[in-house]
């Protein structure tokens, strides 16, 4: 098995074997969140106009979604992890997600017309991934940092990718060390502090726990639709 290293959208674009899209901040913190509280189904749309007519043309789906942190126009929530902790199993239960963000799920989108398979990647599903790896025991895995705003490396993502990397191949990984590198910097403290309603503080707090979940999810095309699906269960 051969890990190799990418970012950013370019990094998603040139990715090949199995590629793992990693956006710790946030989209794919709120990922397996949707179907802890239950949602039956996750559609991932790039395109944020194309993500509000679905939303029109099925009202009764929920809007997920955000253009450079802001929440996306007639979105249900924004791309907020204790957002989603908040409305509950209640509002998500036996429904569908549309989910729109600007890094993870436009990686997701380059990445699936490339690579053999894409697992959408966060803190909170790295053992859970790992595990799945190993069992396909792929030639080549591509580990893609989308970073900020998918323009340029971001500690959070950097790090997400030194922990599976350790995780595969058994590099040396300092969590300590890796915290104090993305808590100090722009991308966790425009969260804390607490300066935009929809940056909220608790969501760092959130999307760096490790190993919260026990699944892990795979992003397939489905039609003209990118579908999310859970993939794999491992007792962690």
């Amino acid at each position: 098995m051969k890990v190799v290293r990418r970012n950013c959208r370019q990094g998603a674009e040139d990715a090949r074997g199995l590629t793992v899209i990693i956006d710790v901040f946030r989209a794919f913190t709120c990922a397996p969140l949707f179907f802890h509280c239950g949602t039956e189904r996750v559609i991932l749309e790039a395109d944020p106009e194309r993500a509000r007519r679905l939303k029109r043309g099925n009202p009764g789906w929920i809007l997920v979604g955000e253009i450079n942190e802001m929440p996306l126009k007639d979105a249900d929530l924004g791309n907020s992890p204790s957002g989603i902790m908040e409305k509950g199993t209640l509002f998500f239960k036996g429904r569908t997600v549309i989910h729109r963000t600007t890094a993870g799920v436009t990686g997701v989108a380059a990445a699936v017309t490339t690579a053999d398979e894409v697992i959408p990647g966060s803190f909170v599903m790295a053992k859970a991934i790992s595990s799945y790896i190993k069992e396909r025991d792929p030639d080549i895995v591509t580990l893609v940092a989308m970073g900020d705003r998918g323009e340029r490396p971001a500690p959070e993502d950097e790090a997400c990718a030194d922990y599976l990397e350790h995780l595969l191949t058994g590099t040396v990984y300092n969590p300590v060390e890796a915290i104090r590198k993305v808590i100090f910097q722009q991308t966790a403290q425009k969260f804390l502090r607490g300066e935009k309603a929809y940056l909220p503080p608790e969501d760092p707090l959130i999307c760096l726990q490790r190993d919260l979940f026990d699944f892990v999810l795979r992003a397939r095309t489905k039609g003209d639709l990118i579908e999310v699906s859970k993939a794999f269960q491992n007792n962690i």
